[in-house]
């Protein structure tokens, strides 16, 4: 039998989603099931129940996660659970209420039981037009020009009024779009770099919803939860920007990821149809310049475009 550790027990918000799914197996890997509690706001999830502990959570509810803290001794949140760009276009009001409410009954809640840490992502949606298109740097304008990006920006600030005024261990980063097979991607702006590999092995022909030529940043799920989880174990005087970090992988097109693609799939086929999420994809970066998270607490990712795309062609591949 599994013995809890009283002094760790970690919460994850959102858990169900691509990262959170990842996240929660890497966190029972390092420290146990029993010391990880996953929460969403879907009833169940198969993946998450059968390998440790898995509740129903809406941070939606302040009192009720409030109590969920209290009752469970959580010393550590990773808050995932987000409304998307894509999503968030359509919704825009429910998107800022959840972005950004969401987060603030965290960071109360956290800073109200003496929480020890608190992990918030933000993206680079914070960039936009005005600001840098390539190597788009740490302290560069903020210029977002979605609901999403706009809920981040006004994130980053609460995280740091947290930091600074309850002296509360508030820690983020600035994603790309990041690629995983654990789950299916779920439509959102940067996610036909993910659908690609699935359709690829599915049907070996994909129509992307945006222009072959638009250079995105990306990153591979392995690192975006390593770097993740590096930043958390960063001495605190290391910690320099409490706002976010910036962090960068890799940056392509869809017709180089399309390209990389053929050499397993000598046969796939990629057409483009852009939709609304175009829109979107050209208010930011086309590349990530991340010295600082380099400098300050050692961040080196560890996928290209060319190890990502053999590592998902062997996890999705049928095994014979």
């Amino acid at each position: 039998m599994q013995l809890i550790k009283p002094d760790l027990i970690i919460l994850v918000t959102g858990a169900c989603g691509r990262i959170g799914t990842e996240l929660v197996r890497t966190l029972r890997h390092r420290h146990g099931k029993a010391s990880v509690i996953a929460t969403d706001i879907r009833p169940e999830s198969i993946i998450l129940i059968t390998e440790g502990r898995y509740k129903y959570l809406d941070v939606m509810d302040k009192p009720a996660l409030g109590k969920f803290v209290v009752n469970n001794g959580v010393t550590h949140i990773y808050h995932l659970a987000a409304m998307l760009s894509a999503k968030g276009e359509n919704d825009s009001l429910s998107a800022w209420n959840t972005n950004v409410n969401g987060l603030l009954n965290v960071l109360e809640i956290a800073a109200m039981h003496q929480v020890k840490q608190v992990f918030w992502p933000s993206s680079i949606a914070v960039f936009g037009p005005a600001s840098p298109r390539s190597n788009c740097g740490q302290d560069a304008l903020p210029d977002p020009a979605s609901v999403y990006g706009i809920s981040k920006h006004a994130g980053e600030y609460w995280c740091r009024y947290y930091y600074e005024r309850f002296g509360l261990d508030v820690r983020s980063l600035r994603y790309p779009g990041l690629i995983g097979y654990s789950l299916k991607a779920g439509g959102d702006t940067t996610d036909y770099a993910a659908e690609i590999f699935h359709q690829a092995v599915e049907e070996c022909a994909y129509t992307c919803f945006l222009k072959g030529d638009t250079s995105l940043p990306m990153m591979y799920m392995p690192d975006a939860v390593r770097a993740m989880l590096e930043l958390m174990d960063a001495p605190l005087d290391r910690v320099r920007k409490v706002t976010s970090y910036n962090v960068a992988a890799m940056s392509f097109t869809p017709l180089e990821l399309a390209a990389e693609v053929q050499t397993y799939k000598p046969g796939f086929r990629m057409t483009c149809k852009p939709d609304y999420r175009q829109k979107i994809a050209d208010t930011w970066p086309s590349s990530i310049e991340d010295r600082q998270a380099r400098q300050d607490w050692g961040w080196m990712p560890h996928y290209n475009i060319f190890m990502m795309t053999m590592d998902m062609f062997y996890n999705l591949q049928p095994r014979k």
